[in-house]
């Protein structure tokens, strides 16, 4: 007799959520596509809202997002009245100009990829030209890094993507130019949902930047969700920068994981300085022997903005080594929050595992909230982990002004000096330049 799954529903009355329904999910011709989505719907549907009860959303609040207000955009529909996409957004961020680039823009799409590339068999493509052309590529990755049971905001993103991004290098290509994608725009009451998806095949390497931006819709909401699916496959190396610019209307919620293989590496740089809300589950792992995973994370708030990042480096291979250094400053009445843990399996033995998080407040009612954790069930290994919050240190300040400074210059030339390590951990001059511009715009609300 065959058996009936029973879903049991978790909703609670009273509570107001997304008005997103089944026949958003899109459907595609792969039978397994189609049935991680509506698996998808199905824990989004039966899944409350997060609230502070629950551990890894007890610092950030959910309450004042207007769940029930905002419609996902059709990608399929004409173009709405997003603006045009900044020059400077469009210029190269790496070494070298850019082998291919992605602009999603409302449900207008432009790609490139160099002629060359795509000879040896790199796909770099939008998701709706993946579902199309290479859904058995898609079934080797949607869905199987980052399971939709993870949380409601994967199971939005798995079940409701309406753009995104497929990244695929065949065994033993060497992707030299950078690639590049923009998501841009963010309309009010508009939900923009995402799906990133990277798959290098052994010996494979590449560089890709990837970047979220708009303007600030000032008195509005939007929302955006976004998965990003990685698989770094044995020997190969990948380069993977991320920067997030949104308008602080924004209402932003991803999960991302990037599983590392046999002798594989990956830099992993990290850069949030728009938004009005952030919560990110970052995952590394390291799930063979050889990996090694690198994390650099930078973020800067102003106003009333608010960040919340929890980092996992998961050590599930004997002789993996990890390193996560998060660097953050604070102004205005902006709060962050950093909740990291390295976890390391049984019989992981010979890990090798660090993490930090240092946290600088420039305002009086700026809060930080750094939270390091360890979980090792092996024996041989040797993990570390700190967290710092505090100010800018006075005798600093007295140093720089008996040079003759003014103190709000000597303020400002050691925030950049804070922001310095980080700096050092960006091979990408144009990342580099980037960062410094948002530091020297987010200081321009700082008066000492």
């Amino acid at each position: 007799m065959k058996e009936k799954t029973v879903v049991v529903s978790r909703k609670r009355s009273g509570i107001k959520d997304f008005n997103f329904t089944e026949e958003m999910v899109r459907k595609t011709n792969s039978e397994k596509i189609n049935r991680i989505r509506e698996e998808a719907y199905q824990v989004y549907k039966n899944t409350p809202l997060p609230t502070t009860r629950e551990e890894a959303w007890r610092r950030t609040d959910l309450r004042p997002l207007k769940v029930d207000q905002f419609m996902v955009a059709d990608s399929s529909a004409s173009q709405v009245n997003v603006s045009a996409v900044p020059e400077n957004l469009l210029k190269p961020l790496a070494h070298g100009e850019h082998g291919g680039q992605i602009i999603l823009r409302g449900s207008e799409v432009k790609t490139l990829l160099d002629k060359s590339l795509s000879d040896k068999g790199v796909i770099f493509c939008d998701l709706l030209t993946a579902e199309k052309k290479y859904p058995q590529l898609l079934e080797k990755i949607l869905g199987q890094i980052i399971q939709p049971s993870s949380g409601k905001f994967a199971a939005i993103a798995t079940a409701f993507a309406t753009n995104g991004v497929l990244l695929y290098v065949p065994k033993n290509v060497v992707v030299d130019a950078p690639l590049h994608s923009l998501i841009w725009g963010a309309a009010a009451g508009g939900a923009n949902i995402a799906h990133i998806m990277v798959y290098l095949e052994q010996g494979a390497s590449a560089t890709y930047v990837h970047e979220v931006a708009s303007k600030t819709l000032e008195g509005k909401q939007s929302f955006f969700a976004s998965n990003i699916e990685l698989y770094v496959g044995p020997n190969a190396s990948f380069n993977f920068v991320e920067l997030q610019s949104w308008g602080q209307h924004v209402w932003n919620f991803t999960h991302e994981r990037v599983q590392v293989d046999r002798d594989a590496h990956v830099d992993w740089i990290f850069g949030a300085i728009g938004g009005k809300l952030t919560k990110n589950f970052a995952d590394l792992d390291l799930i063979s022997q050889g990996a090694v995973g690198k994390m650099s994370g930078f973020y800067f708030t102003d106003k009333q903005q608010h960040l919340d990042y929890d980092s996992q480096q998961n050590h599930k291979a004997p002789n993996t080594l990890s390193d996560l250094l998060f660097k953050g400053a604070l102004v205005e009445e902006s709060r962050s929050v950093w909740q990291g843990m390295i976890y390391v399996a049984p019989g992981a033995d010979k890990t090798d595992g660090y993490q930090a998080n240092r946290n600088l407040l420039l305002s009086r009612n700026a809060r930080a909230d750094s939270i390091p954790g360890l979980e090792i069930l092996a024996d041989d290994v040797r993990c570390t982990h700190g967290a710092t919050v505090g100010k800018i240190d006075e005798n600093q300040i007295f140093y720089l002004m008996a040079r003759g400074i003014p103190r709000l210059d000597a303020e400002r030339l050691i925030v950049e000096g804070f922001f310095d390590p980080i700096m050092e951990r960006i091979p990408y001059e144009g990342v580099r330049e980037r960062f410094q511009a948002a530091i020297t715009e987010k200081m321009s609300a700082y008066h000492g």
